[in-house]
């Protein structure tokens, strides 16, 4: 059945049984063949769940800074101990290619910790306003679920702020990739985190996502995944009036405002395509280039796409590796072909499988040109290795494209004058735009404009998702 054989579930803390056998394959999607086993739990394992998180939270909601600092401390060196572990896991259940796995998936893991390490170290949790005391507490029971594309990055954002800000909770991780999920369970419990605190439950959506989300039991749901998921858990969740986080879908723009900047634009653009078989929210799928520059800049575009090392991703070589899963790899193809059937010109790339890999879901990386920002693969999410190259007549058509969008998650602008960037940053709607090529910031929040989502993750934002505002009036005496 594969390397993997993951069954129990982590509740209270101790491995258990699910309430019932229910055993999925999980598909190495580089080989079409089973990389191992979970098991599917239902809504009786999330009560069992949410019922040890709900005892957990009256003495964790209460304990203070330097404890949750020691097991944030203890996290980072037993997150170290299974380094390897993790990215080989992400590698086998997605597909990363090994630098990938090594070098971004699990290293990001470490820096959000340590970030959330810093951020409760400076937090005031407390705060005098004349006579009143504001106090930021805890939410409580928090249920995170969470999707395959960056699985560690994704679990780490929810868990560490949650664990710093003093609540408990109950995760679930995709089932399409869930191995890296349970050593990061694994990981905790070497922490030594109190029973009750941090819980795992494996499932689909539809069974365990749904049943956390309506859990009376669960004072929050955080969620990363598909707008369309995102709006059933938001629905679900209504009905118990509990807050909703959600990190959902995009279609960034990526803005070149000028020929000095346009190879290390495009080319940086193509790359971030790329990366990651193109499976990231927040890539920059929508190149917009000046009329006069179009033809300039799919010559670039379509050079860089040609320097992907597609294959195996065990092979340190190796630059892109397949799709996820084959339904993705169905989804990729379909919008590839719709791009060719509505006479977007075809630069680079195209439909079916890249030239000797017969076997796995992988794709050609693959560049359009002449798009206009009507036609469905400008319009729709793809989350594959396609760049649509859209021209611009002047800077307002620029912007007006940008923003002619269902989501906001994140835009890239391109400029050799700082102070023009700048100024269109200011205009763009969404959470969070980088300038030249500066694309990460742990302490920086992340999150969405419009159907990208709702709620901030990283920075001293995403640790405010977690509290509630509490004002105390009166308490000081009136003088």
């Amino acid at each position: 059945m594969g390397q993997y054989e993951y069954r129990k579930f982590f509740i209270n803390g101790e491995w258990t049984e699910p309430d019932e056998p229910r055993e999925l394959a999980v598909i190495n999607p580089a080989t079409e063949q089973p990389a191992g086993v979970i098991s599917l739990g239902n809504a009786r394992d999330v009560d069992r769940a949410a019922a040890a998180a709900r005892q957990a939270f009256a003495a964790w909601s209460r304990s203070g800074k330097q404890e949750r600092l020691e097991l944030i401390d203890a996290f980072i060196a037993a997150y170290k101990v299974r380094y390897n572990d993790m990215a080989a896991a992400i590698t086998a259940e997605m597909g990363a290619p090994k630098q990938l796995s090594t070098n971004a998936q699990v290293a990001v893991g470490l820096v959000i910790a340590k970030t959330a390490r810093r951020l409760l170290e400076d937090f005031d949790f407390e705060e005098q306003r004349g006579a009143t005391l504001i106090r930021r507490e805890p939410i409580g029971v928090c249920g995170f679920i969470t999707p395959w594309n960056w699985p560690v990055n994704q679990i780490a954002l929810k868990v560490l702020p949650a664990l710093a800000s003093g609540c408990t909770m109950v995760l679930k991780p995709s089932e399409i990739a869930p191995f890296s999920g349970i050593i990061f369970a694994e990981v905790m419990e070497a922490a030594g985190v109190p029973a009750g605190v941090f819980n795992l439950v494996n499932g689909d959506g539809p069974e365990v996502g749904q049943a956390i989300a309506a859990h009376p039991d669960i004072d929050m749901v955080s969620f990363t995944g598909s707008t369309r998921g995102g709006i059933a858990v938001a629905a679900t969740a209504a009905g118990t009036v509990k807050r909703v986080s959600q990190e959902l879908g995009g279609k960034s723009p990526s803005i070149i405002l000028d020929e000095a900047i346009l190879e290390r634009g495009v080319a940086s653009s193509m790359r971030s395509v790329c990366s990651n078989t193109g499976q990231s929210c927040n890539a920059p799928t929508r190149l917009l280039v000046p009329e006069a520059l179009h033809d300039k800049a799919v010559e670039v575009a379509a050079a860089s796409a040609a320097r992907a090392r597609i294959g195996d991703p065990e092979s340190e070589h190796t630059t892109m590796g397949p799709l996820v899963s084959e339904a993705q790899f169905n989804k990729v193809q379909h919008l590839i072909q719709q791009g060719i059937d509505d006479d977007a010109e075809l630069a680079a790339g195209g439909a079916g499988r890249p030239e000797g890999l017969e076997r796995g879901y992988y794709v050609k990386p693959t560049v359009f040109a002449k798009v206009s920002n009507d036609m469905a693969v400008a319009r729709e999410e793809i989350f594959g290795p396609v760049l649509c190259v859209i021209p611009y007549r002047d800077l307002e058509n620029a912007l007006a494209i940008a923003n002619d969008t269902e989501y906001g998650l994140a835009a890239y602008v391109w400029s050799s004058d700082l102070d023009q960037a700048r100024e269109v940053a200011a205009r763009l709607r969404a959470g969070q735009v980088s300038l030249n090529g500066n694309s990460y910031d742990a302490a920086a929040p992340f999150g969405g404009y419009k159907q990208s989502g709702n709620g901030r993750e990283s920075g001293p934002e995403g640790l405010e998702e977690f509290l509630e505002t509490k004002a105390i009036l009166g308490y000081e005496e009136a003088a």
